[in-house]
């Protein structure tokens, strides 16, 4: 894997984008105006994020593995310390597959009813291999998705949720917060300005 230049991650003509980075030279945009990536945050190969006019909000020190994609109309946020792994798939906007209307992108909008909701991944939420997020999905405050889940509904703070579709199973450890203020207590104590 190679990783994008500061100057070629200028020249996708992102938002925002902060300090350190990463970004896969396979890594593929589109409406790059209106992503967002903050400090110290990496987009892995074959990822896609294609930002509808909701835009997409990538936080502090989120990854998004190999083979993710972010797509649709509204707005899809990523907290700091969230995480996606690997062929994870985040819709804000899905097709009626009931039969009753048209589905895909090439067809005229009147025949169609696609359904368009914010999703958000709140601080330190993890999302397992191959899961898939539908739209207007809020996913809570440290909260972990196993792998191959398919979320439809919210799922609360604090939790370990998994299957499909996806419940809650226990809850979830919340040491990642006392990790988090040694993280932040080293980074103010570090000039980022340094980092490329």
């Amino acid at each position: 894997m190679a990783f994008l230049s500061m100057e070629e991650i200028q020249k996708i003509g992102f938002k925002k984008v902060g300090k350190n980075v990463k970004i896969s030279d396979k890594a593929v945009f589109y409406g790059s105006e209106r992503i967002s990536i903050d400090d110290c945050s990496r987009i892995d190969d074959f990822c896609v994020l294609s930002a509808g006019e909701g835009g997409i909000e990538i936080g502090r020190y989120v990854h998004i593995a190999v083979y993710c994609s972010l797509i649709g109309k509204k707005k899809i946020i990523l907290e700091d310390f969230s995480g996606l792994s690997s062929k994870v798939a985040i819709y804000s906007s899905s097709d009626d597959y009931s039969g009753e209307y048209l589905t895909n992108p090439c067809v005229p909008e009147e025949f169609t009813n696609v359904h368009h909701g914010e999703v958000a991944l709140k601080k330190h939420v993890i999302v397992g291999v191959g899961s898939t997020i539908l739209p207007g999905v809020s996913i809570g405050i440290g909260s972990a998705l196993g792998a191959y889940s398919l979320v439809s509904k919210d799922i609360p703070d604090h939790v370990i949720a998994m299957g499909v579709p996806a419940k809650v199973v226990k809850p979830r450890d919340k040491n990642i917060f006392e990790l988090e203020k040694k993280i932040v207590y080293k980074i103010e104590n570090l000039d980022l300005s340094d980092l490329s």
